[in-house]
């Protein structure tokens, strides 16, 4: 007896790194397609999870993503990378925003509190790979970060920058976010 492959789809919200997510999957064993972000919620195929990728520039921030917000209505895992990950802090009442610094390359992030479900078992200190000019700046209520990038630059008064928050863990566990290279739950 085989066990069936999870089926998790990818929905593309214009982003640089939709394939790859897609692939990544695929890489896994796991039954995956990319879907466009307005494809009906009648029409997905029963999945085991949902990933809404990225998007241009502000894409996250606009207050519609297609049909996005019917997808986060679904009783499923779903994970937001970049764009999908702003989306859902600010559908979930948290807030996101135009970064005050793009970040562009790899970047040192440090795990809170163990990290949580999704980092169990990794190492608390990571190096992960940025591409975005957005931000979410407000964990929506009952979220609680799980990662987070220390700024080591000094503002010009001697003081160190502000903490950068990587992701977030929602209560229930069904809802992640993520900056490109790390994860970020909510619901």
């Amino acid at each position: 007896m085989t066990d069936k492959p999870l089926v998790i789809d990818v929905v593309d919200n214009g982003g640089q790194w939709t394939h790859r997510e897609w692939r990544m999957l695929r890489y896994l064993k796991v039954d995956t397609q990319i879907i466009d972000n307005t494809t009906p919620v009648d029409d997905l195929r029963e999945l085991d999870g949902l990933i809404l990728s990225g998007g241009a520039a502000r894409v996250g921030l606009s207050g519609e993503l297609g049909n996005c917000a019917a997808f986060l209505a679904l009783d499923i895992p779903i994970l937001g990378i970049c764009a999908g990950h702003q989306f859902m802090a600010r559908h979930y009442g948290g807030d996101a925003r135009e970064s005050p610094e793009p970040e562009f390359g790899a970047m040192e992030i440090e795990l809170v509190n163990g990290g949580g479900t999704i980092f169990s078992g990794t190492s608390p200190v990571q190096t992960v790979w940025e591409s975005h000019n957005d931000e979410v700046h407000a964990v929506p209520d009952g979220f609680f970060c799980d990662s987070q990038q220390p700024f080591v630059r000094r503002s010009r008064h001697g003081k160190r920058g502000r903490d950068s928050l990587r992701s977030a863990i929602s209560p229930g566990g069904q809802r992640f976010g993520i900056r490109q290279g790390n994860v970020r739950k909510f619901r």
